[in-house]
């Protein structure tokens, strides 16, 4: 009988070392692994915000095959109005447009990465000419882009008018 009680408690001795071994090396692992997932973050981020810019100057050149890299093929783009619009109908606009309007660089640009996911919001200013006056029309944007096969593509953009003084 003393032999199993003895068994037993070698048994759960052991047990809770192994227990505390794992917990210790969960604890120094852990961080090795929040810092890769960070640096993964951050160069996610800045591949979306090169993108991002990237976009911005392709469409003000009207250059609708660097748009076309840039975007996906199912990409869904919702209008002012609430009217959507696919991938080829927004190239044809680009093409065929007047070139009266030039889109600058975001005056605010986030990244937030949620693993192969990273959703940008900012703001936009517009330039261009409405009744031959000279306007600035600014626009809250969202873009959805996800990482297909090791690089960045944007499936949905959303830009809203800023009516008010907001930012």
């Amino acid at each position: 009988m003393k032999s199993i009680r003895r068994s037993i408690a070698t048994r759960w001795i052991a047990a809770r070392w192994i227990a505390a071994l794992s917990i210790v090396t969960l604890w120094t692992l852990a961080p090795a692994v929040l810092v890769q997932a960070q640096d993964y973050d951050a160069a996610a981020r800045d591949q979306v915000i090169a993108l991002e810019k990237a976009w911005n100057q392709a469409y003000k050149a009207g250059d609708t095959k660097a748009l076309a890299a840039i975007l996906d093929n199912s990409l869904i783009l919702v209008e002012d109005d609430g009217s959507l619009k696919t991938k080829s109908e927004f190239l044809a606009s680009v093409k065929a447009s007047s070139g009266n309007q030039e889109q600058v660089a975001p005056e605010s640009l986030t990244v937030r990465v949620f693993a192969n996911t990273a959703i940008a919001i900012g703001v936009i200013a517009v330039k261009g000419t409405k009744g031959g006056k000279s306007v600035v029309l600014r626009e809250r944007f969202i873009d959805t882009w996800i990482n297909k096969n090791g690089s960045w593509i944007c499936i949905a953009t959303n830009a809203t008018p800023i009516t008010h003084g907001g930012s």
